[in-house]
């Protein structure tokens, strides 16, 4: 049972930073957000995703692609609209 809690809550953890990107688009603006922070976060998560993948404990492997994906939309949306600003 802690398992399955686990893993449903390891898929929802990472829907959180949903509402940073509705945020960032209805402002049209990522001005807040520091780009060091949002690449740092990811370039984290893009070196644990190895041992993730490899990994026997099935809510880690799900929790870290989770994440991964949406934090890398995360810092598309951040860089995105970084950059729209600039030109």
């Amino acid at each position: 049972m802690i398992h399955v809690i686990a893993l449903i809550f390891g898929i929802i953890l990472p829907f959180w930073n949903i509402p940073l990107v509705v945020r960032i688009m209805k402002r049209k603006s990522s001005e807040d957000i520091s780009i060091f922070w949002a690449l740092g976060v990811w370039t984290c998560l893009l070196f644990m995703a190895p041992s993730a993948f490899i990994s026997t404990d099935f809510v880690w492997r799900v929790f870290s692609i989770v994440n991964l994906v949406i934090f890398s939309f995360v810092v598309a949306v951040v860089l995105f609209y970084r950059n729209k600003k600039k030109r």
